[in-house]
């Protein structure tokens, strides 16, 4: 959702709400994202990020400018990129993909753990606080997937354009990372415009019902016996 149009609603509470739901994200989502990044470079044979202090949840190492504010903004953004040394990697385009997915996939990951969460909170005698911690949880899950599927979109920054290095040809990927910077900006009026709202909404609610359909019958059951 674009911050704009939850300034314009003028609901304090609405906008003080995704705030910190998106400062949630800044915080907790993304520093998990770029330590899987690191974690899973240090499994293929690399250690650079370790040894530049990228294997932590300390969102401090991790913030970037640019995508922070691309999070408050917009909701969907990116962390600074944790650095690969493809010479240090067994199977240098292989492992590059893998470790590229690790970020996304630890997105999914938290996404099913924040859904049964969601699912035992939502137990609770109903009352304000109870509602808004539902819908905190809710929202926390929602923004988890959006960022999974945001970042497997294959161009620069983005870790999808990372996984696409190995299926391209070096010198068509190199030619096209030249215009990495352009393209971010161009990613940027994108995301003002809200014309991708649509497809990651589309495909983020579809891995949402996938991550769900267990917790749901599970949780479905125990209702029914109540």
């Amino acid at each position: 959702m674009n911050i704009l149009n939850i300034l314009r609603s003028g609901d304090i509470f609405l906008i003080a709400y995704v705030l910190l739901t998106r400062v949630f994200v800044l915080l907790c989502c993304m520093p998990i994202h770029e330590c899987a990044h690191a974690y899973a470079a240090k499994k293929c044979g690399d250690d650079t990020a370790q040894m530049q202090g990228r294997l932590t949840i300390n969102p401090f190492a991790h913030l970037d400018p640019f995508g922070a504010i691309m999070i408050l903004l917009f909701g969907i953004g990116y962390a600074n990129p944790v650095p690969v040394n493809p010479a240090r990697l067994k199977h240098p385009r292989k492992n590059f993909a893998l470790i590229s997915f690790a970020g996304p996939l630890s997105n999914i990951v938290m996404a099913c753990v924040l859904v049964v969460i969601y699912h035992i909170v939502a137990l609770l005698p109903e009352s304000n606080t109870a509602f808004l911690i539902v819908n905190f949880f809710s929202y926390a899950v929602q923004m988890n997937l959006v960022l999974a599927v945001f970042n497997l979109i294959p161009i620069p920054p983005l870790d999808g354009s990372k996984i696409l290095s190995a299926i391209l040809p070096d010198k068509i990927y190199f030619k096209l990372m030249k215009y990495d910077r352009y393209i971010m900006i161009g990613l940027m009026i994108i995301l003002f415009t809200g014309i991708l709202n649509t497809p990651i909404s589309f495909l983020s609610e579809k891995l949402f019902e996938v991550i769900d359909f267990i917790p749901s019958l599970i949780f479905g059951a125990f209702n029914g016996t109540n």
